[in-house]
């Protein structure tokens, strides 16, 4: 789909094209909407409002009403947010209001309906029931626009197959300390498939669908807009999510919401040449049981501490070690191998953002050497999962 535009026109700029409003129309904005409605898309809103600015109205909310609609707002220049709710609109108009305080009577408000009377000197009386606030906003013209985003390509899935990629991949991004293209996912669309990819110079977590999209592309989404974007994706299979992109911008547009982010510019890691197919051992294993072994052994871990588990990969048992200053733990688990035995050391927490992300019963390892990556992936490799190994002492073990 191209040519679709995504933008909030502040009343400024819309000033400078329509013609000028009666008296009445200026000052004076009505509307009653339910309170449901509002607390739960204030609640999301405020994922894309700066909490540190020297611009007071990104700390805002923009709400206008029009038609039978309300438009609400929130942008941090980075990441924005729009939804739309039903309201009954006595009066048209814009406002600005504090985010953290609105959302706050909003979510205490005692009545099932609010509704928020608004004066020419930007007064907001906000009743529900028993209640009423009076509080200050911000002129609307104040709020700046959202980009423009024009001539997109445009891909669809079910929300809640975006949301189970995210959530299996998005641990292994880079930290706030790592170059910036490495503190997002990748989004590589080739032969009509989906790769989602992050990358932390330790690990790795590529998730792989079939969509229905004929170009290769490839683009790098910012790790905190996926974060907030999981949190509202509703995760139901029926749902639609349309994602639209160009050189710089992605927009998320499902149900009433539309979110627009900017994308992380740069060179992504090689994936290809990160991903092999050798291997020199090769097991399968039950990955609940597997996981709980791990989860059990990092009981004497302190947080910072860098004790590697020791995987001993025998014919038909591997036996798991870790030691550390508060003891040790042994544990002992059947596998099905093939290849030669193999001692390798991983740090446990890798493995566990692993294992939990996978859902397979049972799960394939393959290792080349103590020295060597090992990957965690499916036949059909809809995931691959591949943890670096830690030196250890192997005469201590």
């Amino acid at each position: 789909m191209r040519g679709k535009t995504f933008a909030v026109q502040n009343a400024k700029q819309k000033a400078k094209t329509t013609k000028p409003r009666r008296k009445e129309e200026l000052i004076h904005m009505k509307f009653t909407v339910e309170k449901r409605l509002l607390n739960e898309a204030v609640t999301n809103l405020q994922r894309a409002v700066s909490s540190k600015t020297s611009i007071p109205a990104l700390e805002g909310i923009l709400i206008r009403s029009e038609e039978n609609r309300l438009i609400l707002t929130a942008y941090d220049l980075e990441i924005g947010m729009q939804t739309e709710l039903p309201a009954i609109i006595s009066a048209p108009g814009a406002i600005i209001l504090t985010a953290k305080l609105f959302a706050e009577i909003v979510r205490r408000s005692p009545d099932e309906d609010i509704t928020i009377d608004v004066d020419d000197r930007n007064t907001a009386t906000i009743t529900s029931g028993v209640s009423c606030f009076t509080i200050i906003g911000m002129d609307s013209a104040e709020f700046p626009e959202l980009p423009k985003i024009t001539d997109a390509d445009t891909i669809k899935m079910p929300q809640e197959l975006l949301k189970s990629m995210i959530r299996q991949t998005l641990f292994a991004v880079a930290d706030s300390t790592a170059k910036p293209i490495h503190q997002g996912s990748l989004f590589k669309i080739e032969n009509g498939n989906l790769d989602v990819v992050s990358v932390d110079g330790y690990r790795l977590a590529l998730r792989r669908e079939a969509i229905n999209y004929a170009n290769n592309t490839e683009f790098v989404v910012p790790g905190k807009t996926l974060i907030e974007i999981s949190k509202i994706l509703s995760g139901e299979t029926e749902d639609e999510v349309s994602i639209f992109f160009t050189k710089n911008h992605i927009v998320f547009e499902f149900d009433d919401t539309v979110v627009v982010s900017r994308l992380i510019e740069g060179e992504y890691f090689r994936i290809d040449q990160m991903l092999s197919s050798d291997y020199e051992t090769k097991f399968s294993v039950n990955r609940r049981e597997f996981l709980d072994c791990i989860e059990r052994a990092t009981i004497l871990i302190r947080e910072n501490d860098k004790k590697p588990l020791i995987l001993n990969v025998g014919d038909n048992t591997m036996e798991l070690k870790l030691n550390s200053s508060f003891g040790s733990m042994n544990a002992e688990l059947l596998i099905h191998k093939t290849g030669k035995d193999i001692m390798i050391g991983f740090n446990p927490k890798f493995l566990i953002d692993a294992l939990r992300a996978i859902e397979d019963e049972e799960i394939n390892i393959y290792m080349m050497n103590p020295k060597s990556p090992c990957f965690i992936k499916d036949e059909e490799e809809t995931y691959i999962y591949l943890i670096l190994p830690v030196n250890f002492n192997a005469a201590s073990v």
